[in-house]
């Protein structure tokens, strides 16, 4: 990818105009990582740069912004620009074409300012950000409130690269993040989500919401995790300490590149407990909290526009985290049931946090996994001995039996008891003529 970037450029010098690499892909080789893609910024206008690349498409064109498809890999093209006022605290009402130095001063943090020739191997750098990443520190290009004023997404991106890069935040930064936190709102929550999704599943996402937290937006963005500081949890399970403090040591304990869905049920999946908590005689309660816990969590995602099928997921996960406990005294059915859903896999690794980041024991855990390995696909979740129309042929006419005994059938097919067609016709014949029906 870098020496396909940079043939690019050189097409660019070649025909008479300035190129380099652009933004956070400098950043990451100045760190000694492999960036994930390559945006080169040139003083060829977006037309000029579609005179030159025959494949491109026009992804942001009125901010000067060209996609060049070269070979298997895709660019990001944009030219040198100077952002005119923001108004709405979103987006810049206009730009206009700018120099290097220009462009570099209008983005948002230093270490996103720097500029790489790839042909004479030189940064370029035009605010500092050599200086921050070498101190690991996030700050603004210029005066932080300007900035953020500019752009309010910025204050939840500035806790997103301390997160990731596990960098500090600039004081001067982090205290316009706190006075402007609650500008939050008139970002559109799908870039929100988009964020928070970023925190959640990349490096460090603890310490993520910690930052959150401490900054003042977690209170702006997810007022429901913010709930959760201080709500006290029953020691001889939960000897960690308080909702908050579990969550944020399950959120560390998540594995690398976590799934959209596991990220979230980890945040989401005691959201339930703060409204529910009581102190009664013997212990602290949170009853139901895991039912009460999904409506909350389905509200929360709906409101940060998630996708339906990822809400369902994460849903699913928060309403039955609390089943694993009781696995090893389940009937056989109901454990199959739950090794046959589809968000299985997410449950049984949000369980294995749960525990680690509280009691410490995983037999539940280990059971599980040992019956997974056990039980092939086709024992856990058979294809079912009778339909619906099976019960018909048998004289029922269509109504609440029908599905009574399809239940009953498919119950005694997952414990082993019904093993045939033939055993299951004869069953349901037997309740046909038991619940009134005809023979």
């Amino acid at each position: 990818m870098k020496e396909t970037a940079a043939s690019l450029v050189r097409r660019l010098r070649e025909a008479g105009f300035t190129a380099y690499f652009a933004g956070g892909c400098v950043r990451d080789m100045v760190r000694g990582v492999a960036p994930h893609d390559i945006d080169i910024a040139t003083s060829a206008t977006p037309e000029e740069v579609r005179r030159i690349f025959p494949r491109t498409i026009p992804v942001g064109a009125q901010f000067g912004v060209v996609l060049v498809l070269e070979g298997e890999h895709q660019f990001e093209v944009a030219t040198f620009r100077c952002d005119e006022a923001y108004v709405d605290g979103r987006r810049p009402t206009a730009v206009r074409y700018g120099t290097p130095e220009e462009d570099a001063q209008r983005r948002d943090f230093t270490i996103n300012g720097l500029f790489y020739d790839p042909l004479a191997d030189a940064v370029i750098d035009h605010v500092g950000g050599r200086q921050d990443i070498d101190g690991r520190i996030v700050r603004t290009i210029g005066e932080p409130r300007l900035r953020f004023g500019e752009d309010k997404l910025r204050m939840l991106r500035a806790v997103r690269f301390a997160t990731s890069l596990n960098f500090e935040i600039d004081p001067a930064t982090f205290a316009a993040i706190r006075e402007m936190a609650a500008e939050i709102h008139v970002v559109s929550a799908e870039r929100v989500r988009d964020e928070l999704i970023k925190i959640f599943t990349r490096a460090n996402p603890g310490r993520g919401l910690a930052l959150l937290d401490e900054s003042g937006l977690l209170k702006e963005v997810l007022p429901e995790g913010a709930a959760m500081k201080g709500v006290e949890q029953p020691p001889e399970f939960h000897p960690e300490g308080d909702v908050f403090t579990h969550v944020k040591l399950m959120l560390d304990e998540l594995p690398p590149d976590p799934s959209v869905v596991l990220a979230f049920a980890v945040l989401l999946h005691d959201v339930g407990k703060p409204p529910t908590f009581m102190r009664a005689p013997d212990r602290i309660r949170f009853h139901e909290h895991d039912r009460v816990g999904a409506e909350m969590a389905a509200q929360i995602l709906r409101r940060l526009r998630f996708p339906n099928e990822a809400i369902d997921r994460i849903v699913t996960c928060v309403a039955e985290h609390m089943r694993f406990r009781h696995v090893q005294e389940m009937r056989t059915a109901k454990l199959k049931r739950i090794l046959a859903r589809d968000t299985f896999g997410e449950e049984l690794e949000l369980h294995r946090i749960d525990c680690v980041a509280s009691h410490g024991s995983t037999d539940n855990y280990e059971f599980l996994k040992t019956k997974t390995a056990e039980l092939p696909a086709d024992v856990i979740k058979p294809a079912p001995l009778l339909t619906g129309r099976d019960l018909l042929a048998l004289g029922l006419k269509p109504g609440p039996v029908v599905g009574r005994i399809l239940r009953e059938v498919e119950e005694l097919q997952l414990e082993e008891r019904l093993r045939s067609r033939e055993d299951a016709v004869a069953f349901a014949r037997q309740r046909v003529t038991e619940l009134g029906g005809p023979v």
